[in-house]
């Protein structure tokens, strides 16, 4: 258990009453959170607490197993899984050496443990899906089809779902492609850019298409984090959007880079909110009629790179 002082924990005390209204009282969040800036990665209790905590560099995602065990990168091609009761690591695979990447450009953006033990990993340069086992081996390799290739950029937040394929956001293209399991492109969505300019920038100023994070809803639906669209975008299998959230659809807050998404079980979004400043939250739970229900706001333990989180269920 990592000691804290007693001026950051106050600081925090007073920062989440200040921004989690009253009526949430029954939606105060145990969960994980990353941020490379301030390189932490973390568990927050539901005092506000720090349970553990872990020093990395360059992250863009997470995975709190069933085990209790978080699975997390310590910077582009380290994964690790570690114990929290004891920071022991009990898994670790380097992409930039392992499976022919020796030598060559790589970053890994997205990875997932799968139900059988197996990790999934989308490598960005390679521009690859592969699945190793527990000792590291490959066992499934599919190529991604990328128009606008860069080792930074092939691809953000990927899953495998429960059909087999696979969802990956490539970052580049403004594109969420499905994959099937011999790597054909069955489903693509190119995110609209709403006939507005693109404009440079990673805050609340700038604004594109480079999507981040895409999840298969139950109903057949996908739900995708457009990045620096600033926007939540449900659609249907006929590339309709049928819900949205937009950059200042949220009273009192403004959205930059929407980063990781969580469905929570009532049918809640988690909403990562990124680079959009200290004067908003970071991580921010709304109901499916767009009302704010929990927000978490730490500039002190966290920063403006907070880019993944993931609430926790006993």
């Amino acid at each position: 258990m990592i000691r804290q002082s007693i001026i950051v924990a106050l600081t925090f005390a007073v920062a989440a009453i200040i921004v989690l209204p009253s009526s949430a009282a029954d939606t105060d969040h145990r969960f994980a959170a990353a941020d490379s800036s301030k390189q932490r990665i973390a568990i927050i209790d539901k005092n506000g607490d720090i349970e553990w905590e872990y020093k990395i560099g360059s992250l863009h995602d997470l995975q709190v197993l069933p085990s209790g065990n978080v699975l997390f990168q310590t910077s582009m091609t380290r994964l690790l899984e570690v114990d929290p009761q004891s920071d022991r690591i009990v898994w670790e695979y380097d992409a930039g050496t392992s499976n022919g990447n020796k030598g060559k450009p790589v970053q890994v953006h997205a990875f997932q443990r799968l139900a059988d033990g197996v990790t999934m990993i989308a490598e960005s340069g390679p521009a690859r899906i592969i699945e190793v086992n527990v000792d590291g081996k490959l066992l499934k390799e599919i190529a991604l089809k990328v128009d606008h290739p860069h080792v930074h950029r092939d691809t953000r937040l990927a899953r495998k779902i429960d059909n087999g394929n696979y969802l990956v956001c490539h970052e580049a293209d403004g594109t969420v492609r499905e994959y099937d399991s011999t790597g054909k492109v069955v489903w693509t969505f190119e995110v609209p850019l709403f006939n507005r300019e693109r404009k440079g920038g990673h805050g609340v100023e700038g604004f594109g298409n480079q999507c981040f994070s895409v999840l298969r809803l139950k109903n057949g639906n996908t739900l995708i984090g457009s990045g620096n669209g600033h926007s939540i975008l449900e659609v249907t299998p006929e590339k309709k959007v049928v819900w949205s959230i937009h950059q200042n659809d949220l009273a009192g807050i403004q959205l930059a880079w929407v980063t990781s998404l969580q469905v929570l079980p009532g049918g809640n979004i988690l909403i990562g909110n990124c680079h959009a400043g200290p004067g908003n939250p970071q991580i921010i739970e709304v109901t499916r009629d767009k009302k704010v229900v929990w927000k978490f706001h730490d500039f002190e333990r966290f920063g403006n790179a907070l880019t993944n989180s993931q609430v926790l269920f006993d």
